[in-house]
């Protein structure tokens, strides 16, 4: 088996979104993938909700921090495969160099922090956003990565994030 595809998922503050997709990522990549996730301006929290989806996975949770995407800018930092953005306003931000010219794609979510209510209609909105990205990941693993051109393998993970949620 080669290496794993090194992605790294980003959104604004890195407390919900970008964190369930790493779990996702690195759940059901089954060692094809190792994801991380980091912010523009990370919060420094992970949103308990996010901690609920994320540990129906059995995913560790002692990993899991709110972090700024300038720590994988660094020298010392892993080599990207993939970046994606998985909110609207993280996608319009002047990213830092990523080592490794990455693909990148923007996958839109709505905000799951955003909803306002219960406890319940929030986790429901939490585990709407999970299934949505769910199926997108799924899709992206589906890939035969292996076998297509860089190109190839560029529009298809961008197309993936104009799949209906």
């Amino acid at each position: 088996m080669q290496k794993p595809y090194n992605i790294l998922v980003l959104c604004t503050g890195n407390s919900a979104r970008s964190i369930m997709a790493e779990a996702l990522f690195n759940t059901m990549g089954a060692g094809r993938f190792k994801a991380y996730s980091a912010g523009s301006h990370p919060t420094g929290k992970v949103n308990p909700f996010a901690i609920e989806q994320v540990q129906r996975l059995g995913y560790p949770l002692d990993g899991l921090r709110s972090k700024s995407w300038d720590e994988f800018a660094e020298p010392n930092a892993p080599e990207l495969d993939f970046v994606i953005t998985v909110c609207d306003n993280a996608a319009g931000e002047v990213c830092p160099f990523w080592p490794g010219q990455p693909v990148t794609a923007h996958w839109g979510f709505p905000d799951p922090a955003a909803v306002a209510g219960t406890d319940e209609e929030k986790r429901a909105a939490f585990t709407r956003v999970f299934h949505q990205m769910r199926n997108r990941v799924q899709l992206l693993l589906s890939l035969p990565l292996e076998t297509l051109d860089r190109m190839a393998i560029e529009k298809q993970v961008r197309n993936i994030g104009n799949v209906p949620l």
